[in-house]
């Protein structure tokens, strides 16, 4: 705006100052001209009384400084100072002589292109009707102008100057106070009474950008509120794959360190089917996928964002599926143990039922076949509670009252209920400790202990011993259970208490394999803890750790 205004200004300067230029020259050559005439008119009445007094005698003594033509009433030219008289031409017609003639006095101006100057001629007709004409050259304007050029130049160049200085000053203080405007807050600001209107406009303009700045702040302070506490990660990326917005579950989630928004989305991941979803999303269809690492997994979806009906982007969400996941591997790894654990007894009762139902059995033998009907039966029967025990655990539903449960009187009827197989199998129990007690279910305490002394007896060997020991520790009553018996390997420690596993592969000690995972909901349904030590060849330790009385159910 500023070289604007001294354009402006300067150009106005300098348009001026030509302007003025051609006026003063005009209006000094008319005033010279008009000066030159009165002397001419002057000069030559002094010429004329002298020729009425002296003749051509006073002509001759006349300087050359002016030309002087002395001419009859019939235009025949008498004397003449530059000229021969008699070479002359009649003057007439001449338009001064003939004013002259007629009116006493005449003047004219003549023009010659040659010498670029103007021939100005004053005319007096004398007493005897003869006419005195006297007349003296003056320059043109643009002679004139040609003539002081150097002089002529030198000022429009210093006033070329001039208007440039004065140019810039003015267009600097002009400018200066709209400069200084705050627009922050133009209500303020002393301007010109020019600028109201735009600074009313500005003040309403500003109002509205503020609301909206304001409403666009409270949305993205609303936006990231939510997605920051979504446990679902999510990502918005344009169709150049560049990142627009995410989260910090999405960093978490894909394991990725934070980037710059205009990074690719490539730099969150880059395996494959992460790959795959983006650039299917962004060729405008919906995908998903699965990323599995050892310990986790996690489930892409990938979804167009469109704009105008055309896919202006992608929006991702990242879910972990671990869970969900292992809970589905559990599950199709539980119904294939279920499955293959009834169909064992379910197969020996059908065969046995066969063969009784074909007569192939001698009378004396029916008992022992239905002895076999009997224990299968008994098997499927133990099967089932379990699983019923187990799915009751994991529901954490109410499976019984919770009460002051004495654990040393529990331990007791356990090794009670336990004596009778211990002694078939040659092992003895004992019980060490104090009286301790704790807030839970007692049918769950006793089936705790009762499937850990009963793995005790069942893979002991003859001779060996299990020893269930009770204390009162000021961290929660505990309970161990140490046998002598074959031990566990420490690769198998690990997996233990997973449903349906065994150690020995053979089913050899029986059982439904549901034990030590019954063991182990039971302990988390009452807050407890279960720790496991075992050498292989020598025995094993389990111990059930109870919470302390503040802690209880």
């Amino acid at each position: 705006m500023t070289k604007r205004i001294f354009r402006s200004i300067l150009g106005v300067c300098l348009a001026v100052l030509a302007a003025s230029l051609v006026l003063v020259v005009g209006v000094l050559h008319g005033y010279f001209q008009d000066r030159v005439t009165q002397e001419l008119a002057i000069r030559t009445a002094y010429i004329a009384q002298g020729v009425e007094q002296a003749g051509a005698d006073y002509l001759e003594a006349l300087p050359e400084s002016s030309r002087v033509t002395w001419i009859a009433a019939d235009g025949t030219v008498l004397w003449d100072n530059w000229e021969d008289a008699a070479q002359m031409e009649n003057h007439a017609d001449r338009q001064e002589v003939h004013q002259a003639l007629l009116a006493g006095t005449g003047s004219a101006v003549r023009y010659s292109d040659t010498l670029a100057q103007q021939t100005l001629y004053y005319a007096l007709r004398l007493s005897d009707g003869s006419v005195v004409r006297v007349s003296d050259t003056q320059y043109t304007v643009w002679a004139m102008v040609l003539q002081a050029a150097q002089p002529v130049a030198l000022m429009l160049l210093l006033a070329a100057v001039l208007a440039l200085v004065l140019a810039s000053r003015v267009a600097r203080q002009l400018v200066a106070p709209i400069n200084a405007l705050d627009l922050d807050a133009p209500e303020g600001a002393d301007c010109y009474e020019e600028l109201a209107p735009l600074l009313g406009k500005i003040r309403s303009q500003q109002r509205q950008i503020r609301r909206q700045m304001e409403d666009l702040r409270r949305r993205k302070e609303e936006f990231t509120a939510i997605t920051e506490n979504m446990s679902e990660g999510f990502v918005a990326v344009d169709q150049e794959t560049r990142v627009l917005t995410y989260n910090s579950a999405a960093l978490r989630l894909l394991g990725a360190q934070a980037v710059p928004e205009g990074e690719s989305v490539y730099a969150l991941n880059r395996e494959a089917p992460f790959r795959h979803c983006v650039e299917t999303a962004l060729a405008g269809h919906r995908c998903e996928a699965l990323l599995e690492r050892e310990d986790a997994c996690r489930q892409i979806i990938a979804s167009p964002a469109e704009r105008d009906g055309q896919t202006a982007g992608a929006v991702l969400m990242v879910l972990d599926v671990t869970e969900k996941e292992r809970r589905e591997s559990l599950r199709r790894e539980f119904t294939a143990n279920v499955s293959h654990e009834l169909k064992t007894p379910l197969t020996s009762i059908l065969g046995t039922a066969e063969i009784l139902k074909g007569g192939l059995v001698a009378p004396a033998d029916v008992e022992h076949f239905a002895g076999n009907i009997y224990r299968q039966t008994q098997r499927l029967i133990s099967l089932v509670n379990d699983i019923i025990r187990l799915s009751r655990l994991d529901e954490g539903g109410d499976i019984g009252p919770w009460e002051t449960v004495e654990l040393q009187a529990v331990a007791r009827r356990v090794l009670d209920r336990l004596a009778e197989a211990a002694e078939q199998k040659q092992v003895t129990l004992s019980l060490e400790g104090g009286e301790a007690t704790v807030r839970g279910v007692s049918r769950i305490v006793e089936e705790i202990l009762y499937n850990l002394c009963d793995n005790a007896v069942v893979y002991n060997r003859p001779g060996g011993s299990v020893t269930v020991t009770v204390e009162d520790l000021p961290g929660g009553a505990r309970v161990s259970v140490a046998d002598t018996g074959v031990g566990i390997p420490r690769e198998a420690q690990g997996r233990v208490f997973e449903r349906f596993y065994r150690v020995d592969k053979s089913h050899s000690g029986g059982g439904t394999g549901l034990g030590l995972s019954i063991v182990k909901h039971g302990a988390a349904y009452l807050g407890a803890q279960v720790s496991l030590e075992s050498q292989e060849g020598k025995g094993s330790t389990f111990t059930v750790t109870f919470p302390p009385a503040e802690e209880k159910h």
